[in-house]
């Protein structure tokens, strides 16, 4: 789809269609279609993050799933968060290693109140691990704009399989 394609789609037709890109937070795309005509699709969602309040940016950290968590296990996840979560292993993991993610999906929720985000299509498990470990360590305020980024890497990555 070309710059004028999505900005000259109705807000509805772009909603539709982009909503997927931020994990259950179509608000998100709908201040971004009031906010049209903008040169790149993908910066005018991100400012839309950026833009919004510190609780909006909470809630949109909370929508997403835990890594190899209970969406995952149950079957629940969003078909981008399924395929981006198995693009990372995340669905062949051994007894070991998901008792670890476990251990520190459990970790990182406590400490934080909201779950580990990573943009897993740029890692790998290890990577992954490293990383929830590492960044155990980091203030509320650091690991929000963390997470922030990752979801802005998410949101890219989402717009170009949608392309």
């Amino acid at each position: 789809m070309t710059d004028q394609d999505f900005n000259t789609l109705s807000s509805e037709a772009f909603v539709a269609r982009y909503a997927c890109v931020v994990e259950h937070s179509p608000w998100v795309v709908e201040r971004a279609a009031a906010r049209r005509p903008f040169a790149d699709l993908a910066e005018g969602i991100v400012a839309v993050l950026a833009d919004a309040s510190p609780d909006e940016r909470v809630s949109v950290i909370r929508a997403h799933p835990e890594l190899a968590g209970r969406a995952a296990i149950a079957g629940t996840l969003t078909a981008e968060s399924q395929s981006e979560q198995a693009s990372a292993g995340l669905d062949r993991m051994t007894a070991p290693e998901f008792e670890r993610f476990h251990a520190l999906n459990a970790a990182y929720g406590a400490r934080f109140g909201f779950p580990f985000v990573i943009c897993v299509r740029r890692t790998d498990r290890a990577g992954i691990l490293r990383a929830m470990a590492e960044r155990l360590e980091n203030d509320r305020e650091t690991e929000v704009a963390t997470a922030m980024n990752e979801i802005g890497h998410i949101v890219r990555l989402r717009l170009e399989t949608l392309a």
